[in-house]
């Protein structure tokens, strides 16, 4: 059960995109982070059951989160949604936690195929 949400990117369109994407059935409090250091507090502030991330933003990326949220010993899924997809951009992100992949731009689909395949709907 999805009790809330944590949504990180630098772009406001993008995080609007994700929100608009996320499955109805979650009915749960939405929380939004501009950049990885603000998604670092907000996380351990609301303790979100599921992490929507990029991974190209300022002051610390989407690497940086992951690394962070992987010393701390989170077991909270994190699915990075990039407009990279380089390879060694998608073996990094998996290494270092992340659940799975989405590339930008996503549809509401994309969401839903990937929270189905993790079992978290």
């Amino acid at each position: 059960m999805i009790n809330s949400i944590l949504v990180v990117d630098d772009s406001k369109m993008s995080r609007k995109l994700v929100i608009r994407a996320l499955p109805t059935e979650w009915d749960a409090p939405i929380h939004q982070a501009t950049n990885g250091l603000e998604a670092l507090e907000l996380f351990k502030e609301k303790s979100p059951d599921i992490v929507f991330l990029d991974l190209t933003m300022p002051e610390l990326d989407g690497f940086g989160v992951l690394a962070a949220l992987q010393e701390q010993g989170s077991q909270v899924p994190v699915i990075v949604i990039s407009a990279d997809i380089q390879t060694q951009a998608y073996e990094r992100a998996i290494s270092l936690g992340a659940r799975a992949f989405i590339q930008k731009p996503m549809s509401p689909e994309d969401v839903r195929k990937v929270v189905q395949e993790l079992h978290l709907l």
